[in-house]
């Protein structure tokens, strides 16, 4: 069966949240049924997103359809954050999880994207973004956070929506990369791990969104310029097995896993291969590349889920990658494999990742929209979706001492402690985390690969 990907929505909408009525955008549609009979109990499907016509959120389609060509992209379906307590029941301002879902049901969508990140601790403690709960909070992240949100999804009138949940973004990989002895190691982080904050708040999440039959959650795997060299993945893996079998939750809760959220890797890079070798030099001892045996995410995520279902995950959980920022299009895309002898200028040359170093993920400069989101787009992928809302930015570009929070790769102006200049490839002037960030959005249309 043929699965185009899903339709832009071409009417703007402005949710009317003091009533009842929603105005709603026509959602994007995969070929396939539309939601199931009332009556009917809700069933698993392989796949939650065949034949899904999946929600767009009026809130970012509004943002987007605003901005100088956001029209061509403003109905495309994109998850929303829940990122503080406060978000579950909105405010004035914006729309609460029960909005969202009565404006779900509105659209006749029969599948919701959510993102649950307010763990603990959340991000190693880092300052910019800055989560609201600390270490000692895992009983009010349970109470406060998850039970509400299970309790909204749990009513009768969202029964047959399709949830899907990602569940704590960068949390479990940031217990791999930034603790013991790491560059970017923080004390926060090392402390997460030896309590198990982490792996206990993401195995009650697990649990109790796996009682209701109608949630698909997917674990973040990260990227594979974090975790793909083999002394990151292996202990990855194991954590992630650790969380899915912690406070209640079984393996049997975890539907599959998310790559790449709110990243900007590649899914193929299409001039130049882990295993090319330039004047008798393997590419991956290239400064780019520095030893990972991979330089794109799709053969990641397939070596990964492969390690995960080895390591006790079911072998049918699937994979989705977030394709919001990782087209990497405009007129600095190369068009075929360099040709300079030399390894370095021959990596740099090829690659369609742009980025000044690898793990840059702030507010990437010259980054474009990726591939639209679209169900099965190639074997062993459950979905290319949309999970971090484009044009919503990653964190404040302010620097030291101003008085703002502050991450050092969100500062187009990073020095380093040690070491020579970085370029963080940070844009300037970016707002705070989640906030509209209007010149990133305009770049990201730019640049969008394949183009609008």
């Amino acid at each position: 069966m043929t699965k185009p990907p899903w339709g832009r929505v071409p009417v703007r909408v402005r949710p009317i949240l003091a009533t009842a009525a929603v105005s709603v955008l026509v959602g994007g549609v995969l070929a396939g049924t539309g939601a199931a009979n009332a009556v009917d109990p809700p069933h698993r499907v392989a796949n939650p997103y065949v034949g899904a016509q999946v929600y767009v959120n009026p809130e970012w389609a509004d943002r987007a359809a605003a901005e100088p060509g956001g029209d061509a992209v403003a109905g495309q379906p994109t998850a929303v954050w829940l990122d503080r307590i406060a978000t579950i029941e909105g405010d004035d301002e914006r729309m609460g999880l029960r909005g969202h879902l009565d404006a779900a049901v509105a659209q006749d969508a029969d599948l919701v994207q959510l993102t649950l990140y307010d763990l603990p601790a959340r991000d190693c403690g880092r300052r910019s973004p800055q989560g609201e709960l600390s270490i000692g909070d895992l009983a009010r992240y349970q109470a406060e956070f998850i039970d509400p949100i299970v309790e909204i999804l749990a009513a009768p009138d969202y029964a047959d929506l399709r949830i899907v949940a990602f569940v704590e973004p960068n949390s479990l990989p940031d217990l791999v990369v930034n603790t013991g002895n790491r560059y970017w190691a923080t004390p926060a982080c090392d402390e997460a791990l030896a309590r198990g904050t982490y792996q206990h708040g993401t195995g009650y999440a697990l649990a109790r969104l796996g009682t209701l039959p109608n949630v698909y959650s997917y674990l973040d795997i990260s990227h594979h310029a974090e975790v793909g060299w083999p002394e990151d993945s292996g202990p990855l893996t194991a954590l992630l097995l650790e969380a899915a079998t912690t406070a209640g939750s079984t393996v049997a809760d975890v539907h599959g896993f998310v790559a790449n959220t709110a990243n900007y890797s590649v899914l193929h890079e299409e001039y130049f291969r882990a295993d090319d070798v330039i004047n008798g030099q393997p590419v991956y001892q290239s400064r780019w590349v520095d030893w990972n045996p991979f330089i794109d995410e799709v053969p990641y995520v397939r070596h990964l889920r492969g390690e995960l279902t080895e390591a006790g995950f079911s072998p049918d959980a699937g994979v989705v990658i977030d394709t919001s920022r990782n087209g990497w299009g405009g007129p600095n895309r190369p068009t075929g494999p360099a040709t300079s002898g030399d390894l370095n200028r021959y990596v740099d040359g090829s690659r369609i990742d742009r980025r000044a170093g690898v793990g840059n993920w702030c507010n990437q400069a010259g980054a474009g929209l990726g591939q639209r989101p679209v169900a099965e787009p190639e074997p062993g992928i459950d979905a290319y979706v949309w999970v971090k809302p484009p044009g919503e930015s990653d964190g404040t570009s302010g620097t030291p001492n101003t008085g703002q929070p502050y991450e050092p790769l969100c500062d187009p102006n990073y020095l380093p402690p040690r070491g020579s200049a970085y370029d963080t490839g940070a844009m300037p002037a970016a707002p705070p985390l989640g906030e509209w960030f209007p010149a990133h959005f305009r770049q990201l249309l730019t640049n969008a690969w394949p183009p609008l």
